[in-house]
């Protein structure tokens, strides 16, 4: 007798080898038999005839943590809708742990209004001892955020740390591997970690590879910059002999575009060289990104305040604007999806903004800037659907949302979510699978499960297999789709029958059935 039997259905375990019909036995947390178990019984029977079996989506660029969700609405119901069942945050350079005081969770500023946010803890134990105390809808892992380390060390200064401050900022991240972290992330295109040399981060990095995990990166340039940019994760790694992750790899801008065919073969050519490198997209054209990275670096440097005085001096405005006039950058493109604006400029480009205040965009842009304090997050059709295409046929490509999870009533806050958090999975089944072919059924769930799961060092997870913990997705091909779109994001994805984290249905017969049956995960 098992406590669930899935019956008759399709499997594909997330191995990438080809799907075939067998049963699922399941008792309490656990994968216990995988095959032909006709003659068996289970407290709990689930008919998958015709439907497919796949392991639960492990998502490796998550921000519910640093978007403050998994406290503002813990559900994550729009992840759970995906069928995802794990999600590592503390991507990009910030993380909610470790901490050298409460004051270091700025780093995540640019993405949420602090006053929202209570810390209760300073280390990476002290988080995870929260959070199970908590409970947890999803499986939580974390990386440690060096943007968060860094600004825990210096402060608001823009320099690079002394020995003795880099020796205190590596036992931290030391400290925090020993707790559990997977690794490091950087987001090297963020004011306070554009300091950071490829010294600096090599060694950081050094302390990752004792653990063996793995160095996630948001590099320092997406557009003009992308191939620069690899090549300084790739020395850093080479260096290091970390493992290596790039996260939403991306080239910015119609100019920029064809970079990405020389991205992915600089990356292919040093994964042929024996390098353990990958790299996650989300399927989308529309980016989400903070506005003033947009702007030209220099601009930032020296932190928020330092950037807004700049945009309020006059002199120093007018260069602003004829760098931007210089640029290729389509800033008319952009659209406001939040900031601590009057929210009726949510969901508005730049451009009407500027065409109804009779100013140019480029001034609109500094004035939103000032305006919201520096605190604006955007969208932006800026990214190239042949692109997406390339980059999901590498066989080092791993799919992420790079969203975060959010109840369908956010919708009322009037803030312009990114597709993403919505849809990503089925988007890519929907779209890439069934309709284009661009990925068969296996390689995509590969690319969701098993792949990030080994690359990230999550035991006993992404796989349909004896032994494994029973993170279980049921799929109805027939019901498959994205709806979420950039103008009304705010639909869940279907297709997903049911879902079980950790041996417990939270999604029955398409309906969100709820519960806290997440853990965290440790390294």
């Amino acid at each position: 007798m098992f406590d669930i039997l899935i019956k008759n259905g399709t499997v594909i375990d997330g191995s990438g080898e080809a799907m075939r019909e067998a049963d699922v036995g399941i008792r309490a947390d656990k994968i216990v038999e995988v095959g032909e178990l006709h003659n068996s019984r289970g407290e709990i029977e689930i008919e998958a005839q015709g439907k497919l079996v796949c392991p639960g989506f492990v998502d490796v660029n998550n921000h519910s943590d640093t978007f403050w969700q998994m406290f503002l609405e813990p559900d994550l119901s729009s992840l759970a809708y995906q069928g995802i069942t794990t999600i590592i945050g503390g991507n990009c350079g910030s993380s909610l742990a470790p901490l050298v005081s409460s004051k270091n969770i700025e780093s995540i500023q640019k993405w949420i209004d602090l006053s929202k946010v209570n810390v209760d803890w300073l280390s990476t134990q002290d988080f995870f001892d929260f959070l199970e105390k908590k409970g947890l809808a999803l499986n939580f892992a974390t990386l440690s955020g060096h943007g968060t380390m860094r600004r825990g060390v210096l402060g608001d200064e823009m320099r690079s740390p002394n020995p003795k401050e880099l020796n205190f900022i590596k036992k931290k991240l030391a400290d925090s591997m020993e707790e559990g972290a997977l690794g490091m992330s950087t987001g090297l295109i963020y004011t306070h970690a554009r300091m950071a040399t490829v010294t600096e981060l090599i060694e950081l990095a050094e302390v990752v590879r004792k653990y063996k995990g793995v160095y996630a990166t948001h590099i320092r340039g997406e557009a003009e910059e992308l191939s620069e940019s690899i090549e300084e994760a790739i020395t850093v790694a080479e260096k290091s002999k970390v493992k290596l992750h790039i996260s939403h790899l991306k080239a910015v801008g119609a100019k920029n575009w064809p970079k990405m065919e020389e991205a992915l073969s600089i990356i292919e050519r040093m994964s042929k060289n024996g390098m353990e490198i990958s790299f996650d997209i989300y399927p989308y054209t529309n980016t989400g990104s903070v506005l003033y990275t947009f702007l030209p670096p220099w601009v930032a440097e020296g932190g928020r305040n330092m950037m807004l005085n700049r945009l309020k001096d006059s002199a120093i405005r007018a260069k602003i604007i004829a760098e931007m006039k210089s640029s290729v950058f389509e800033y008319e493109k952009i659209e406001i999806a939040s900031s601590a604006l009057d929210k009726t400029l949510n969901k508005r480009k730049v451009s009407e903004i500027a065409a109804s205040q009779n100013k140019t965009v480029e001034d609109t842009v500094l004035d939103i800037l000032i305006a919201s304090d520096g605190r604006v997050i955007t969208s932006a059709e800026l990214l190239s659907e042949g692109n997406i295409r390339k980059a999901l046929r590498s066989p080092l490509s791993m799919i992420a949302t790079n969203g975060s999870g959010y109840d369908i009533k956010h919708n009322d806050t009037g803030e312009m979510v990114h597709p993403r958090s919505f849809g990503t999975t089925m988007k890519i089944f929907s779209q890439y699978v069934m309709n284009e072919e661009v990925l068969s059924w296996e390689e995509a769930v590969r690319k969701m499960t098993a792949y990030p799961a080994e690359k990230f060092g999550i035991k006993q997870r992404g796989r349909i297999k004896e032994g494994y913990f029973a993170d279980v997705v049921i799929l109805d091909q027939n019901k498959i789709s994205a709806p979420a779109t950039k103008d009304d994001p705010y639909q869940y994805a279907r297709g997903v029958e049911q879902l079980l984290i950790n041996g417990k249905i939270v999604l029955q017969d398409g309906k969100y059935a709820g519960g806290r049956n997440g853990r965290v995960i440790k390294r």
